[in-house]
């Protein structure tokens, strides 16, 4: 008989979620908006260390607006991260708009901020207007911020940090989510909180967050008719996910403490073996949640496995692993699209793997998994 799947990052929900979201049920709070979107917003804003929140209906989403309101269009550019889910860079082609995409450092696998020099130091010297620049904190590692915050108000350009995977991270002291110009978090099933789909935009500008609440809810004007005197979206948050956001919330340090009591694990696991290698903080500035593990298998070892040897294996034995991130600009969608290249991403993902992290995983879960990686290594 086979065993329980074991998923790479599922949903961690209790019974405090349950309870909330019956109370909004029972409340016949379930049209789109209603008091618990707005106490998410509050306490969204408060935990990120920021003036206000949007609560949307998902990162994508998020990164959207904020791009809008910056005013992108077509024949704007603007930086991205290449070592990253598509999301960060869909709504940049929404816009009408062109990714110029930014690889990584070896530190953190995030933005090079010396390739990030590079690239606008080209598109200022080809004339090419410069809309924004969207660092990623990848699997809870926060991005080189203070270099890359510095390249951008040096050359007078908006920073959108993407936190999709990092709420709970922090860097110098700061919450991730709270750095940039503009912050997006996600909430998608298997993101550290969850409310189902969804995600936020914060800023310390209030009137861009009421603006963006506005672009959000179909742009209607105040009138008693529908008026309109822009293009909307339908990108609001619900009432009921708000609920369940609310429940997450609250236990989101024990889940940060969680996932990092799994890395721990792994990295016991692993340690007679030189030739695996995890994702690390450089300095004691970047603090990590530890969304989900990632190891790379070093070639030039004595001993090297292909990660797909693992993903294989683990997969036989009903456990869910997953590549590392391939590179936006090895995407076919995104062929033809400029890249400042390090090599190190596209390096990373023929190495990585990330395996199975979920909060809610037991030590018995654990164990199998510790049980199908020795079927590999040993």
């Amino acid at each position: 008989m086979q065993k329980k799947h074991i998923y790479l990052s599922p949903p961690d929900v209790g019974e405090n979620e349950r309870k909330l979201l019956l109370d909004a049920f029972d409340s016949n709070w379930i049209a789109p908006l209603g008091p618990c979107v707005d106490s998410f917003e509050q306490q969204l804003a408060t935990r990120c260390q920021r003036e206000a929140c949007a609560a949307l209906a998902s990162g994508t989403a998020a990164i959207h607006i904020a791009l809008k309101m910056l005013g992108c269009q077509a024949g704007d550019t603007v930086l991205t991260q290449s070592f990253t889910f598509c999301g960060t860079v869909n709504p940049i082609v929404y816009c009408g708009s062109e990714p110029v995409f930014i690889d990584s450092e070896d530190q953190t696998w995030n933005m090079c901020p010396e390739a990030l020099e590079r690239a606008i130091k080209k598109l200022r010297k080809a004339g090419k207007p410069i809309k924004a620049i969207i660092p990623v904190h990848l699997y809870g590692i926060p991005a080189d911020l203070d270099n890359i915050l510095n390249i951008a108000a040096f050359h007078g350009i908006p920073v959108i940090e993407d936190a999709a995977e990092a709420l709970g991270s922090s860097y110098a002291d700061h919450a991730c989510g709270s750095l940039g110009d503009f912050s997006v978090l996600s909430f998608n099933g298997n993101k550290i909180i969850t409310t189902s789909g969804g995600g936020a935009l914060l800023s310390n500008q209030e009137d861009l967050i009421v603006k963006a609440r506005w672009l959000a809810s179909q742009a209607r004007d105040e009138a008693p008719h529908y008026e309109h005197s822009a293009i909307g979206y339908n990108y609001r948050l619900s009432n009921l996910s708000a609920a369940v956001g609310i429940g997450q919330l609250s236990n989101l340090e024990d889940k940060v403490q969680k996932r990092r009591r799994i890395f721990n694990c792994y990295k016991e696991f692993f340690k007679p073996y030189d030739f695996v290698k995890f994702q690390e903080p450089p300095d004691h500035r970047f603090e990590s949640n530890r969304w989900l593990t990632a190891i790379i298998l070093e070639k030039d070892s004595g001993k090297h496995i292909a990660p797909e040897r693992f993903r294989e294996q683990l997969n036989q034995d009903n456990i869910e692993t997953r590549p590392l991130w391939k590179p936006m600009h090895l995407q076919p969608v995104f062929k033809g699209c400029s890249v400042e290249e390090t090599g190190v991403s596209e390096n990373l993902f023929h190495r990585g793997i990330c395996l199975p992290s979920g909060s809610g995983m037991s030590n018995d879960e654990l164990e199998r998994v510790f049980e199908s990686l020795r079927k590999v290594i040993t």
